[in-house]
């Protein structure tokens, strides 16, 4: 393929791996959502008591209690906005071998940050609005939690309590540590290079276990009867296969042709077809699912067994797609 090439190289030729392309155009991001968690343990007591009324022992029992009603809409309207911050983050990243930390494209940057300080501000606008509430919230849960209820487990207000916080890690070591240590310096180089080399299988893993959950959930959907009848088929089936494909083309590094190979062929299948033509074309169905099959088999056999290869690029070669 265009984006791979051989392992082969002459001495004349500059190469540079994967790892230390993704490293030259993709920017670390760190993203952290303040909030507020809605159950607490129950007092070592409380536990006591409640084991002695099933003969247990209070170490052998766990309990938890709810502190607000989930169900309150200014609440289920926070946790909308939160689901979407996550989501835009995700897909617009790649994974980084460390918690809490992903890889976006250096040129997507700037859009990124107007679009997550635009649910930024989405975020504070709901926490506030569920702030209003706060006293309502805190009067039902003392009656509904009765003695459970501890003033303790609140805070004062919730105004302000809800929040984002973005930055961006770097990943270049100290400057002075060539200085004071130029074989620490190099070592230091050689983690942070090797860090990048896992993101790339990161990378190619999540891709490849996304797909196959896709395609099996397809397959599911399109195989078989619920009491005769043909299995419900929702609109969401064939959009978050189109939306993955998008994903992918945005984000993909060419570092597997396997991969490549893979969605190709799926998106070969499933072509231009919508969830209408699935739900009314049953010889459609039988055939998608049959196609499907095949790669599905392929797939496992790539999550079971990945050859990992020494995969280079020279200079000069296809860049990380944006």
């Amino acid at each position: 393929m265009s984006t791979l090439l051989d392992t082969y190289e002459t001495p004349t030729e500059t190469t540079r791996s994967f790892g230390e392309e993704l490293q030259a155009s993709m920017a670390a991001i760190r993203l952290q959502i303040r909030w507020f968690g809605t159950r607490r343990s129950v007092a070592a007591s409380q536990k006591h008591c409640a084991a002695d009324i099933f003969d247990a022992e209070s170490k052998f029992v766990s309990m938890g209690k709810k502190l607000i009603d989930t169900n309150h809409p200014a609440w289920k309207n926070l946790v909308a906005v939160r689901t979407r911050i996550l989501t835009t983050w995700r897909n617009s990243t790649l994974p980084y071998p460390e918690p809490g930390i992903r890889l976006i494209r250096r040129v997507i940057l700037e859009g990124f940050a107007e679009t997550m300080q635009s649910l930024r501000q989405e975020l504070r606008d709901a926490g506030e609005e569920l702030a209003w509430h706060y006293d309502e919230l805190r009067e039902t849960a003392k009656i509904r939690l009765g003695r459970l209820y501890n003033p303790d487990d609140y805070p004062p207000t919730m105004f302000g309590l809800f929040d984002v916080l973005i930055d961006h890690p770097n990943f270049s070591p100290p400057d002075y540590l060539r200085l004071v240590s130029p074989t620490l310096y190099q070592q230091e180089t050689e983690r942070i290079r090797n860090r990048f080399d896992d993101a790339v299988k990161l990378a190619e893993d999540a891709f490849l276990g996304e797909l196959s959950k896709l395609v099996e959930h397809l397959m599911e959907r399109l195989s078989g009867t619920d009491d005769g009848k043909p299995k419900i088929f929702r609109d969401t089936v064939v959009t978050n296969l189109v939306e993955f494909f998008e994903r992918f083309r945005r984000l993909n590094i060419g570092s597997s042709e396997d991969l490549e190979r893979m969605v190709a062929n799926v998106r070969r299948i499933v072509g231009d077809t919508t969830a209408d033509d699935f739900r009314n074309n049953a010889p459609l169905r039988q055939h998608v699912a049959t196609e499907l099959s095949r790669v599905q088999a392929s797939l496992d056999g790539l999550m079971v067994d990945r050859p990992r290869r020494n995969l280079i690029r020279r200079n000069g070669g296809q860049q990380c797609k944006s």
